[in-house]
């Protein structure tokens, strides 16, 4: 009777959140759908800066709405590892086929801990013309109003970071759709009543906007070279600082690549086992969460079919409430508008992919294996003098040791062999920086 009786309470746990998600997220989209302007504040010049390994679907397309911005003054810079990165032609391709845009392309980066993209970050910040810095990762989409979105929080100088939300783009793969079903409206409704509750204390990598000074106060991106969830450490620093992180206005596009359930699967356990190294209590937290398992737990702990069938209608009602306000109504996600009916299923698949996080912390990361230790990574390849590398956990104590020193942020552990460092810039822009040497 006892723990009838208690199933049946903590089942309500995800129906409450189901309503506060709901109620978080309408009275923000009512007020976003009051644009503001401030007429008295002068858009800084922006540099934004992307970290590129490898290829993701329709990159050209990706990169090119970059250089379509309504915005007076910006930059683009591309940092990869290795000239051979099949990246690099996309991006010279860019170069040619829009000559008036300032578009650089950086070749090697510093290394200074296990995280290639952070690395990478590392070195476009040093090169970066302006101070605002706008991130985002290589598949992500935008409008042309974008950096007016981005910038306009920052006439607030208590404003230390800015972050978006995402709706997503598919190539129609039944991976991809499940997983576009879901995600930006997990991370909208949960970011959304956190921003209610207490403020939001992190940022999404679709876009980390921030300043070169509030930057150096975190001790720069340096301080972060060993860390997983990028995105989320820098949004936590900063706002330990006393900033606010804030959301812009509008949505960008998050393109999908193609994928089959399997590599869907995969994909969201490398996140969540993120997440819980990260944020173990928030993982933990996210179990009461989950309506679909605590409606099955109810069903079979429910004295009656009448009371069961109370559990079933308010879990589907509310479940689809939340797509339809969050995905359709706010972010106006088109998958999630033809697609909204999948919410069980998906459902289904992020509780499976929680329970099998916590037997695991060795992710893949971009064709690079790692084992993720209280949100540090510790790679399971190590490079040698010659360039090249051993697989297998050849890390050893005194290096892994190091990883989590975060007071050094570095690591001695290189994943990619280390090159000399150059610049190809857009034929006609003269950027004047005296810090790289230009090829071609």
């Amino acid at each position: 009777m006892l723990l009838r009786d208690a199933i049946l309470l903590l089942a309500l746990g995800p129906l409450v959140y189901y309503l506060l998600t709901i109620w978080a997220s309408s009275a923000y989209f009512k007020g976003t759908r009051r644009p503001v302007t401030n007429k008295f504040f002068e858009r800084p010049p922006v540099s934004i800066l992307k970290p590129v390994r490898g290829l993701d679907r329709e990159a050209y397309e990706n990169f090119a709405s970059f250089c379509l911005l309504d915005y007076s003054e910006y930059e683009i810079l591309f940092c990869v590892n290795s000239a051979d990165d099949p990246a690099v032609p996309v991006i010279e391709k860019l170069q040619r086929d829009f000559p008036e845009r300032d578009i650089r392309l950086l070749i090697g980066a510093p290394h200074l801990g296990a995280s290639g993209k952070v690395n990478k970050l590392c070195r476009l910040v040093q090169e970066a013309s302006y101070d605002l810095l706008v991130i985002s990762d290589s598949d992500v989409r935008v409008e042309p109003n974008y950096l007016r979105d981005v910038s306009a929080p920052f006439a607030d100088p208590k404003v230390g970071a800015v972050t978006v939300f995402f709706r997503s783009f598919t190539g129609g793969s039944v991976g991809a759709t499940l997983d576009a079903a879901g995600s930006a409206v997990e991370f909208a409704a949960s970011a959304l009543l956190a921003r209610r509750l207490e403020g939001i204390h992190f940022t999404l990598g679709a876009t980390m906007a921030t300043t070169k000074k509030v930057l150096a106060e975190i001790g720069g991106f340096e301080a972060l070279a060993n860390h997983y969830v990028d995105d989320y450490e820098l949004g936590r620093r900063i706002t330990r600082l006393g900033y606010r992180v804030e959301l812009a206005g509008a949505p960008v596009w998050m393109v999908y690549p193609r994928e089959n359930p399997f590599q869907f699967l995969r994909h969201e356990l490398r996140w969540t086992i993120g997440l819980r190294n990260a944020r173990p209590f928030g993982h933990a937290a996210i179990g009461l969460t989950m309506g679909l398992p605590w409606t099955i737990l109810a069903i079979l702990a429910a004295p009656s079919t009448a009371l069961a069938s109370m559990y079933v209608l308010a879990y589907l009602l509310l479940r689809s409430a939340v797509y339809l306000t969050v995905g359709v109504w706010g972010l106006q996600d088109p998958v999630v508008r033809r697609r909204w009916w999948l919410a069980p299923l998906r459902d289904a698949a992020t509780f499976a992919v929680w329970i099998a996080s916590f037997f695991s912390n060795r992710i893949t990361w971009r064709g690079l294996e790692f084992r993720v230790k209280k949100g540090i990574l510790i790679p399971l390849e190590e490079a040698r003098p010659d360039g090249k590398t051993v697989s297998g956990e050849t890390v050893s104590e005194t290096a892994a040791a190091g990883m989590l020193d975060e007071s050094l942020g570095r690591s001695t552990v290189l994943l990619e062999p280390a090159i000399d460092f150059a610049t190809r810039r857009t034929p006609g822009c003269d950027v004047g920086l005296g810090k790289t040497r230009e090829l071609g």
